[in-house]
């Protein structure tokens, strides 16, 4: 069995989908420590002079950001409208965008507290949109206390998983050797961001996946994989 790690994102690209899709479960990394200036709580969306941001104001802890799963929402911003009105304006003559709305429309109408919340309930919606349906799992649930490449190696195990599916930029850090030494085989994502029919002219990639949902549909999961 293939498995596949990955800190819940907002609105996450296509490579986060295509890794879900790669492997055979998916576990969410909900109680790893947050990292600022990434894509837990921000990504972009295509408009006409070329992508903007979309980002979750959070509160701190102090001078820094809890685990994950502990980050809170500032809500005392109108952040959902200013999203909600973004999507809106760029996406509403784009060929599916009134097939998936109701589900964004809703998802900006509630109030959320914690970021990981928010970030799921979107990420598993267009998992849904995209058709791709894998077993998914959470790290909290999973009662894993060890850190860096021994964490990633405890997961596989808990899941009794042969193979460990990951993003190139853990090439980085992962102590490769040791996914072998536990009779793990460890592979690299190889993807290739696919070009599509996007609104606004040349095309641009690295958008939210949200992107290719509203201007391909259906159609979304096949331009994904390559097909």
């Amino acid at each position: 069995m293939i498995i596949a790690v990955h800190q819940p994102q907002y609105l996450p690209w296509l490579g986060y989908f295509h890794k879900i899709y790669s492997c055979d479960a998916f576990v969410y990394l909900d109680n790893v420590q947050y990292k600022a200036r990434e894509y837990q709580n921000r990504n972009r969306i295509r408009i006409k002079e070329g992508c903007m941001w979309l980002s979750v104001p959070l509160i701190k802890d102090k001078n820094s950001y809890p685990n994950i799963s502990a980050v809170r929402i500032d809500n005392s911003q109108d952040w959902p409208k200013r999203h909600w009105r973004a999507i809106c304006l760029n996406y509403a003559r784009s060929p599916f965008f009134a097939k998936y709305s109701g589900f964004f429309e809703d998802l900006y109408k509630q109030e959320w507290n914690r970021l990981v919340d928010l970030n799921i309930s979107a990420t598993n919606y267009i998992l849904k949109s995209f058709q791709i349906d894998k077993p998914i799992y959470f790290e909290s649930k999973l009662d894993i206390k060890t850190m860096n490449t021994q964490r990633i190696i405890d997961i596989a195990r808990t899941l009794k998983a042969d193979t460990y599916f990951s993003g190139v930029g853990a090439k980085a850090y992962l102590v490769e050797e040791d996914f072998g030494a536990n009779g793990i085989k460890l592979i690299y994502q190889d993807f290739r961001h696919p070009e599509y029919n996007q609104r606004y002219g040349h095309f641009m990639p690295f958008m939210s996946a949200i992107d290719l949902l509203f201007n391909h549909g259906p159609d979304s999961l096949k331009i994904l994989a390559g097909k």
